[in-house]
């Protein structure tokens, strides 16, 4: 079996500018003295804990502390991290061998054992509400080190995806004592093997980073690295025209031409994500939800006819040509068309009204009802503008929708209590099945399926067919099986796709140049100096 196959698309070829992964080592001509590296982002970080919520903001800024076994290259191929082979011993066993003379920021020794930690750590200890990674593990019967750079992992059943897995979870170095998500935020400085150590944290303000200068991959190239959370694109946008800082993330498209008028310069990349509409399935009544009058009515996102109506007059073109401003792509399912395990059956269409309203009225709402529609404020380009437009789209079906947007902070709080009906979200992954894994496949915390089904959509048959493609060794097989599986499970319109977003940073002149990775994430490592 060649690892990796999987991850050859493509479409993303064509999609992106040029690629860098966060962790992967630096070269001897970006190791200069470059002082410190001023970056606003829009990554709000929410925990030191490594393990304890997968989202794009702990990911991506904890890559800078922390490494993986595997990493993703610029076409998402596998390459080695702190691991530099592994093979399949069987059908349920792996062997991962590790990288000699890798040493943590306290100076002890990386090696197996931390290895069978990170794994024992995320499968029997953290509890975190969302899931966490534990989906990633949850298919492990058992882990041991055969030498101090060998480990064994057994599992309960075939899981040809493993080593893709693991590029998505940071090893922890085993303390003396079990370390709690409290210990960590509490104070304990987190300490990984990667290009910079931790200087200091302040939630919802700002990270400091200082450089390893003992890094296995050769010395970074920025001495110092300071994030600054900025939550508002315009904020973002103003630091970087100032010059008070020397990157930005997550630039609205709007203020691309503006930006590189007043000399900034501008790298993006199609991203390996999808942004939706959600739907709450599960309940009997929803917070928000009334007949036209004002009046209580039965959950109406029960009946897939009243989902199916509302994906229909949901116009993507204007999501993407006008709010967008072309940097993004619409979308019909997880993945953009042309990656391994999408269909090509999938195509997303132009809203159609009339069927939007037939489909209502077979439904029993023939002249709609009321809504909130919630979502994040600054999270993803365009998100507030989104709702706004999605809400015009479902008027002209007789589907009133007040859109409601708040910080990400506290559209997750209140998403997680269960104060939204339908609401706006984004995600991203490695690879399609893990999105349906995580995003449309039933909640069950054994098997580790549906951390981010919060609507609580449940379908045996796709949950039946995922399972089994799941089980396919990589290649063409598994991709018409996830592709099937996929067919089947927008049919019955859980969620909304709507676009594929482009990501887009901008850089002042202190800045080289920044190479894109598909997933969204920002770090110094991406960051080349301007040659002076």
């Amino acid at each position: 079996m060649k690892l990796g196959s999987q991850f050859r698309p493509r479409l993303l070829s064509a999609l992106l500018i040029s690629v860098f992964l966060g962790s992967a080592p630096s070269t001897s001509a970006q190791a200069q003295e470059t002082g410190e590296l001023r970056i606003a982002t829009s990554y709000k970080l929410m925990t030191l804990d490594p393990h304890y919520a997968n989202l794009n903001e702990n990911t991506s800024l904890l890559s800078h502390i922390y490494e993986r076994l595997v990493y993703q290259d610029e076409n998402l191929e596998l390459k080695p991290g702190l691991a530099t082979s592994w093979r399949p011993l069987s059908d349920t066993q792996w062997e991962f061998k590790l990288r000699d003379n890798v040493r943590f920021h306290d100076g002890s020794k990386f090696g197996a054992d931390d290895v069978v930690y990170t794994i024992e750590r995320i499968r029997d200890f953290l509890k975190p509400p969302s899931g966490g990674f534990r989906s990633y593990v949850s298919g492990i019967k058992s882990v041991s080190a055969s030498d101090p750079l060998t480990v064994l992992i057994e599992t309960n059943g075939p899981v040809p995806n493993l080593p893709l897995f693991f590029s998505s979870i940071f090893v922890m170095n085993r303390p003396s004592e079990g370390e709690t998500t409290e210990d960590l935020n509490a104070g304990h400085s987190p300490v990984g093997t990667g290009p910079y150590r931790f200087e200091s944290w302040r939630s919802g303000e700002s990270l400091r980073l200082v450089r390893n200068d003992d890094y296995w991959g050769g010395k970074p190239a920025w001495r110092d690295v300071m994030f600054r959370v900025i939550e508002s694109p315009a904020a973002r946008v103003a630091a970087l025209s100032t010059g008070e800082l020397d990157l930005a993330d997550a630039i609205p498209a709007r203020d691309v031409a503006s930006l590189k008028e007043r000399g900034a310069r501008i790298a993006s990349v199609g991203a390996a994500r999808v942004n939706f509409v959600q739907f709450d399935v599960s309940r009997e009544t929803l917070p928000g939800v009334t007949g036209k009058s004002g009046e209580p009515i039965a959950n109406p996102f029960k009946n897939p006819l009243v989902r199916r109506a509302l994906a229909m007059a949901t116009d993507r073109g204007i999501l993407v040509d006008k709010i967008l401003a072309g940097y993004g792509t619409a979308a019909a399912q997880v993945f953009p068309n042309g990656l391994p395990g999408t269909s090509a059956n999938l195509v997303p269409g132009r809203p159609n009204y009339e069927e939007a309203k037939s489909l209502l009225a077979k439904a029993g709402f023939p002249n709609g009802f009321n809504l909130v529609l919630a979502g994040p404020a600054g999270r993803y380009p365009g998100d507030a503008e989104s709702l706004q437009a999605i809400a015009q789209s479902w008027a002209r079906i007789g589907v009133n929708a007040q859109p409601s947007a708040a910080p990400f902070s506290v559209f997750n709080t209140k998403r997680a209590a269960g104060d939204y009906a339908v609401w706006y979200g984004g995600t991203s992954g490695e690879a399609v099945d893990v999105i349906l894994h995580t995003l449309l496949a039933s909640p069950n915390r054994e098997r580790g399926t549906g951390a981010l089904n919060f609507g609580n959509y449940q379908n045996d048959a796709f949950d039946a067919m995922l399972a089994k493609a799941e089980s396919i060794e990589v290649g063409p097989e598994r991709y018409q099986a996830l592709a099937q599986a996929t067919e089947l499970v927008m049919a019955d319109q859980p969620i909304i796709p709507l676009y594929h977003f482009h990501h887009i940073v901008g850089y002042g002149p202190r800045v080289g140049s920044y190479v894109m990775h598909p997933r969204g994430w920002t770090t110094a490592m991406q960051t080349l100096a301007a040659v002076e």
